[in-house]
C-alpha cells in the first residue's frame, strides 16, 4: 500500500474505451483493500467478497445486454466502482454508469478534450488540491479555494474540468471506493464577480454529475470562512441537492474550532491553523500532469454513447434557452445583492 502522503494512487488505465462486444477484458481482479476495508465494504456497501465477482459479471451481462454499442470499460476494477456507489444494488449501479457516459454527450464544453495539461492554468492558481493525509476515517480531503479563481483569468468551466479530472485520480483506489471522501472549500475572497458566474442550470448540471453521474461516495462538504453572499450561493445550489447530501454540508464560519471537529488540526496546514506544514499545491499538480496519457486515453476519444439506445430521460438535460438563461441570472443576481 502506498505511504499516505504518497499521491501515486493508480496506475494508468487498463485498456481503451472501445465497442464493449469486442473489448478484451485485463488481468484478472486482485482485491487491494484490507481485512478493516473489507469488513467496512462488507457492513456498509454490501460487499460480500464471496460474491464480488458474480456481481460483477451481473453487471457486465446487464450492460452488454442492455447497452451492446456503449463503448466502456467492462474490466472487474472498473465495474465495481459502480457497485460500491450504489451499494451493489444493480440496476442503480447500472443507471450509474449509463449517466457516467451521459453526462459527456450533454456537457461537450466541460468533457471534450479533458485531460490535465488543458488545466494547468487552474492547478497554477491554488484552486484545488488533495491534502497529504487521509482523516481517521481514511478518507482523503479535497481542498477548493474558489477565491483563488479569477473570473477575468479564465471561466468558471476551467474549474469544473480541473474538479472532474481530481475526482477521476481519486476514485481509482479501492480504498477511496470504499471510504468516500471529504470536501474542505475554503470561501475566503469569494465576492459578488465570482457568485454572478454561477446559475441554477449551470448548478443544476454540476450538481447532477456530483449526485447521479459520477461513482464516488462524497462523505463530507465542509465550508469555511464563507461570506454573506454564501447564502445567495448556497440557495442556488440548494433545490439541486438530494436531502441526504444538503445535510452533509456544515457552514463553520471562520470557527477553526468547530472544523476540528469534522477535519482534525493534525492533517490540516498551516493556513488553517494546523500541524502538517503549508499547503502544497503542487504536489496534486504534478500528480495529474504525470496522468495525461491515461486521460487521453479516458476522453480524447469518440462519443462513448454513439449507437447507444438511450432515452431521453436517461440523457442529462441540455443547455436552457438564451431567454431561460437571462430570467434565471436576472433573479440570481437579485438575490445575491439582496445578501450584500
Amino acid at each position: 500500500m502506498a505511504e499516505e502522503n504518497d499521491f501515486t494512487v493508480a496506475g494508468p488505465l487498463e485498456t481503451p474505451v472501445v465497442e464493449n462486444e469486442v473489448q478484451s477484458l485485463p488481468h484478472a481482479y486482485s482485491c487491494t483493500l484490507t481485512p478493516e476495508l473489507v469488513a467496512k465494504a462488507r457492513e456498509e456497501l454490501q460487499e460480500k467478497p464471496e460474491w464480488r465477482l458474480r456481481d460483477v459479471q451481473a453487471l457486465r451481462d446487464m450492460v452488454l445486454k442492455d447497452y451492446p454499442n456503449l463503448r466502456t470499460r467492462l474490466d472487474d476494477g472498473f465495474l465495481l466502482r459502480f457497485l460500491r456507489a450504489r451499494k451493489f444494488d444493480y440496476d442503480k449501479a447500472l443507471q450509474l454508469l449509463v449517466n457516467y457516459y451521459a453526462s459527456r454527450r450533454s456537457w461537450p464544453e466541460v468533457f471534450h478534450n479533458l485531460r490535465p495539461s488543458t488545466i494547468k492554468h487552474v492547478l497554477d492558481s491554488g484552486f484545488l488540491t488533495v491534502l497529504p493525509h487521509p482523516d481517521p476515517d481514511g478518507r482523503l480531503v479535497l481542498c477548493l479555494r474558489p477565491g483563488k479563481w479569477r473570473p477575468s483569468d479564465y471561466p468558471f468551466l476551467d474549474t469544473i474540468r480541473a474538479i472532474y479530472l481530481t475526482l477521476e485520480k481519486l476514485i481509482q483506489p479501492e480504498e477511496t471506493q470504499v471510504n468516500g471522501l471529504v470536501i474542505l472549500a475554503d470561501y475566503n475572497g469569494v465576492g459578488l464577480a465570482h457568485a454572478s458566474q454561477l446559475g441554477p442550470f449551470l448548478a443544476k448540471k454540476v450538481v447532477g454529475i456530483l449526485q447521479d453521474g459520477f461513482p464516488i461516495r462524497i462523505k463530507a462538504v465542509n465550508i469555511i470562512n464563507e461570506p454573506r453572499i454564501f447564502k445567495g450561493i448556497f440557495a442556488i445550489i440548494k433545490p439541486f441537492l438530494k436531502e441526504k447530501m444538503a445535510q452533509r454540508f456544515i457552514l463553520h464560519g471562520s470557527d477553526l474550532n468547530s472544523l476540528y471537529q469534522r477535519i482534525p488540526s493534525g492533517i490540516l496546514p498551516e493556513e488553517y491553523g494546523g500541524a502538517a506544514g503549508k499547503l502544497n499545491t503542487a504536489d496534486w499538480s504534478t500528480t495529474l500532469q504525470n496522468s495525461e496519457e491515461e486521460f487521453v486515453v479516458e476522453f480524447c476519444q469518440p462519443d462513448p454513447l454513439e449507437g447507444a439506445a438511450l432515452t431521453d430521460s436517461m440523457l442529462f438535460e441540455g443547455e436552457p434557452s438564451e431567454a431561460q438563461c437571462d430570467d434565471s441570472y436576472r433573479g440570481v443576481r437579485s438575490q445575491l445583492y439582496y445578501c450584500y
